[in-house]
């Protein structure tokens, strides 16, 4: 029976964004497993789920730790197909299989390089290398955004590079949202019929830029309001600033929420981040009919600029974020002909359309079908 593993740095990454293909795998009769760090979550779709502890510096001696039980699993495992997700589980992935005779087909996924937008010298120069030394054992290497596939191709990252259309954006989680329920949404967290509510769902971190946006919030008219699911390291320094602004009032935090109701409740999409692969929060606002105001980074600009979707301001330019969103405030037509552009737009990017395209790059690794012989479980 074949054997596939997937790797990624927590299990929610794996959880939110990978068990179709984990059932898929397990319908044609593969056994699937699992490596990944993080709080641990339920799995149903492996066979087996490893643990390991990766540390988010890169330098860490805890992540040797984890290259060196990676490699003995490769060593004892003989798996036919390896697919790695989240850079740092994808270095140590791919170099635990370096020099290994007889080694499984490696296929990384790129889901948003992490070096050559507002990062420092040191910080890009680690991660790039860090890519160019897993570049050998990477059989395919599968890219989400135009500068990513640029990068990849003039750096030969892989031995073969395509850039797929995400991994697939489940639809099935935004069910629509009565206006009863959007109304009794917006009423609980204090948000009047006339009010505008901006959306930005996010991990609070350096990388997505919350603070951008409440500081645009000083710009923006008093019936103005934004909404920042989500938790992480940098919610309650956010939470401070909106304090410090005086905009504490029109800031909401509702934590870890399901979406569908928050996309339901919203009138505009947007987001501050530094850089993105080819970001879900944005197809979901587009989905739902959303128009966007987001920085200008890549995979915003990939999924806003030809599609028409959305406006783009230069990244941690709060004033000019402010005046996109104010534009649109100010011409609804605008704003709903965004809207309307998006829905239409994101069809390619749904998980029906995306995943036949993924496991095609798989199978052009290995025989994805079995034996006659091969029973399905």
């Amino acid at each position: 029976m074949s054997k596939v593993l997937f790797t990624a740095s927590t299990y929610s990454h794996i959880v939110n964004f990978h068990r179709p293909y984990l059932a898929a795998f397990r319908q044609l009769g593969w056994t699937v497993e699992v490596v990944c760090g993080g709080t641990p979550m339920e799995i149903p779709e492996a066979h087996r789920v490893v643990y390991i502890p990766f540390e988010k510096e890169m330098l860490s001696p805890r992540n040797i730790t984890a290259w060196r039980q990676l490699r003995r699993l490769m060593k004892e495992e003989g798996y036919d197909l390896v697919s790695c997700h989240t850079s740092l589980a994808s270095f140590f992935t791919r170099m635990a299989m370096r020099g290994l005779k007889n080694r499984p087909k490696v296929a990384c996924v790129a889901h948003g390089y992490l070096f050559g937008e507002e990062n420092s010298a040191a910080k890009n120069l680690l991660l790039s290398t860090a890519e160019g030394l897993a570049a050998p054992v990477t059989d395919l290497l599968m890219t989400m955004n135009s500068w990513d596939t640029g990068y990849a191709m003039a750096h030969k990252l892989g031995k073969k590079i395509v850039e797929v259309p995400g991994i697939g954006l489940d639809t099935d989680r935004l069910r629509p949202v009565s206006g009863q329920e959007r109304a009794a949404l917006r009423a609980e967290w204090g948000v009047a019929e006339g009010d505008i509510l901006l959306l930005y769902a996010a991990e609070f971190s350096g990388r997505k830029s919350q603070q951008v946006l409440i500081r645009a919030m000083t710009h923006l008219p008093e019936q103005v309001k934004l909404a920042l699911p989500g938790q992480g390291a940098l919610r309650e320094a956010c939470m401070a600033l909106a304090e410090e602004l005086g905009v504490a009032g029109r800031v909401l935090f509702p934590g870890q929420v399901q979406m569908a109701r928050w996309y339901g409740a919203a009138d505009l999409a947007v987001s501050a981040s530094r850089s993105e692969g080819l970001p879900f929060n944005i197809m979901e606002a587009m989905y739902c009919g959303l128009p966007v105001v987001a920085s200008r980074v890549k995979g915003h600009t990939d999924l806003l600029e030809e599609s028409g979707a959305g406006l783009l301001y230069p990244y941690g330019d709060w004033a000019a974020c402010a005046g996109c969103i104010q534009e649109l405030l100010q011409d609804r037509g605008l704003a709903g002909r965004m809207g309307e552009q998006g829905r239409q737009a994101v069809q390619a990017y749904t998980l029906d359309r995306v995943q036949p395209v993924i496991m095609a790059q798989y199978g052009s690794l290995v025989p994805l079908e079995q034996p006659a012989s091969a029973g399905v479980v």
